[in-house]
C-alpha cells in the first residue's frame, strides 16, 4: 500500500486530466470511492462521466493525475492487470455460448480447477435469480435476463471494484425500474464498491449511497440523494436533477438566521447560508415546497394559474407571475380534478418555509 493512502477507500482518483485534441474530457477531477458503496457518475452528455470510468478501469490513461486501486498506483496498469470488472452499456454475451459458458469464460482463463469453476458459477447465476437457464443461449433471454448474465458474468471474477457504464439504457422503463432495485439488493449482499455511470437522475437517486453530479469535465457536487436533491450546491445541479424553480432577489434583513429578500414588490424568506446585505442572490425551491394560495396579501409572490397538469397522484400548477416568469408547484391530489381544473386563470399568492429556499453559488 502507499504511504499515506486511506485503507477505507477502495479507488482514489487524484487530479486526473484527460483530453482529447483541444477538447478536455475530464478536467482536474479528484474523487475517493469507500469501500462496499454504490457511487454513481452522473451528468449529461458529453460531461466526462465515462471517460473518467474508462480512466479508473484502465481504457483511457490519464494526461495528467493518478488512480488507486487498493492503496496501489494502478495509473498505467493495463485493464487485464487491475482488479476491477466492467459491465456495458452492450452487454456483449457470446451468442454461440449458452448462459453457463458465458458466465465461465472469464475464469476458464484462471488457473482454478473445474470444481471450483463450476460452484463460483453456479453462485453468480443464483445471485442473479437465473439458476435453471444455463443451457439457454442468449438469443432465447429477454433483455433483462442479458443484462443478468452479463451481471454474472462479472461478478464471478470476484472484483475488488464493479464498473457500470449505462448497463440498464437498453431496457424498457418498467424492466429498467425493476432492475435498479435489483441491482442495489445484489450490491448490498457482494458487499463490493459499485461504480455506476448513468445520465438519468432518478435512477442515481434511488440506487447511490452517493451521486457525483459532472458538468463540462468536472465535479459539481459530491453528496447522497437526498442532499443532491435538497441542497443542491449550484445552479447546474439544482437544474439537472429534477424541477426547480429559481428565483432572483436582493438581500434586505438578516435576523435570527433567516435572510429577508426582495423579488420584485414581494417579500421572501429564505434560510441564511453564507449571504450579505444588498447581496444579489438566486433561490431554488422544489416544487413540492410551494404553497398556493387563492388570497392575494400584501407583499408576497403573485400570479395566475396558468396550467394544470395531471399527474396521478398529484397535480401540476405552472404559474405566471407579474414579471412573466413561471413557477411550477406540486400539490397532491385531495380533490377531483375538475374541481382543480377549476382554478384555472385565478390569481394566487406562492410562498414556502424558509428552510425550503436554498441560495445558489453561481
Amino acid at each position: 500500500m502507499n504511504p499515506g493512502m486511506d485503507d477505507a477507500f477502495e479507488v482514489e482518483v487524484q487530479g486526473v486530466t484527460r483530453s482529447f485534441g483541444d477538447a478536455v474530457a475530464v478536467d482536474r477531477v479528484s474523487l475517493e470511492v469507500r469501500r462496499g458503496e454504490f457511487l454513481t457518475l452522473l451528468g449529461p452528455s458529453g460531461c466526462g462521466k465515462t471517460t473518467l470510468l474508462r480512466i479508473i478501469g484502465g481504457f483511457e490513461t490519464p494526461d495528467e493525475g493518478r488512480v488507486i486501486l487498493g492503496g496501489n498506483d494502478v495509473t498505467e496498469t493495463p485493464p487485464y492487470r487491475r482488479d476491477v470488472t466492467t459491465v456495458f452499456q452492450q452487454y456483449a454475451l457470446f451468442p454461440h455460448l449458452n448462459v453457463f459458458r458465458n458466465v465461465t469464460f472469464g475464469l476458464e482463463r484462471r488457473r482454478i480447477t473445474r470444481a471450483e469453476v463450476e460452484r463460483r458459477t453456479r453462485e453468480a447465476l443464483d445471485l442473479v435469480r437465473l439458476s435453471g437457464t444455463e443451457s439457454r443461449r442468449p438469443s432465447e433471454l429477454s433483455g433483462g435476463q442479458q443484462q443478468r448474465v452479463a451481471l454474472a458474468r462479472a461478478l464471478v471474477l470476484e472484483p475488488r471494484v464493479l464498473l457500470l457504464e449505462e448497463p440498464l439504457a437498453a431496457l424498457d422503463l418498467k424492466l429498467r425500474k425493476q432492475m435498479q432495485l435489483e441491482l442495489k439488493s445484489i450490491q448490498r449482499r457482494v458487499g463490493i464498491s459499485f461504480i455506476y455511470v448513468t445520465h438519468d437522475q432518478e435512477e442515481a437517486l434511488t440506487m447511490s449511497d452517493r451521486i457525483v453530479v459532472m458538468n463540462a469535465g468536472r465535479i459539481e457536487q459530491v453528496g447522497n440523494a437526498a442532499e443532491i436533491y435538497e441542497r443542491p450546491a449550484t445552479e447546474f445541479v439544482a437544474d439537472f436533477i429534477g424541477v426547480s424553480n429559481i428565483v432572483e432577489g436582493t438581500v434586505e434583513e438578516i435576523a435570527e438566521g433567516l435572510a429577508s429578500i426582495r423579488v420584485g414588490n414581494a417579500k421572501v424568506a429564505a434560510k441564511c447560508v453564507n449571504v450579505v446585505l444588498g447581496e444579489s442572490v438566486r433561490l431554488m425551491i422544489r416544487p413540492e415546497k410551494i404553497r398556493v394560495v387563492e388570497e392575494i396579501r400584501a407583499e408576497s409572490l403573485a400570479g395566475r394559474i396558468e396550467s394544470a397538469i395531471y399527474l396521478g397522484e398529484s397535480t401540476q400548477w405552472i404559474i405566471a407571475l407579474e414579471d412573466g416568469r413561471r413557477v411550477t408547484a406540486l400539490e397532491q391530489n385531495r380533490e377531483p380534478f375538475d374541481a382543480r381544473e377549476a382554478r384555472l386563470g385565478r390569481l394566487v399568492s406562492i410562498g414556502w418555509e424558509p428552510e425550503a429556499a436554498v441560495v445558489l453559488n453561481r
